[in-house]
């Protein structure tokens, strides 16, 4: 699973589809999640998403949740960054 892609596409004039911002937040928990908890158990992932979604107010759809959580903990844990 890698990083998401610029959004610069959605500052166009163009129709948009019902709950584009959800998608939107729910894109960018993941990212984040991603970044700090990869290589974790999956419970540990769908807490910690569901925390972060509810933040955003978003409530979050327990399968997409459960995929997501399985992904990221299938990913090997990053070294620890030397600031």
């Amino acid at each position: 699973m890698e990083a998401l892609s610029a959004l610069s596409g959605l500052t166009s004039g163009g129709r948009r589809s019902p709950g584009w911002q959800v998608q939107l937040r729910v894109d960018y928990v993941v990212n984040q999640v991603m970044k700090s908890h990869r290589g974790q158990s999956e419970d540990v992932i769908k807490q910690e998403i569901k925390d972060q979604l509810r933040v955003y107010g978003v409530v979050p759809n327990k399968r997409q949740i459960e995929q997501y959580a399985h992904a990221i903990s299938a990913l090997p844990q990053l070294p620890p960054s030397h600031r």
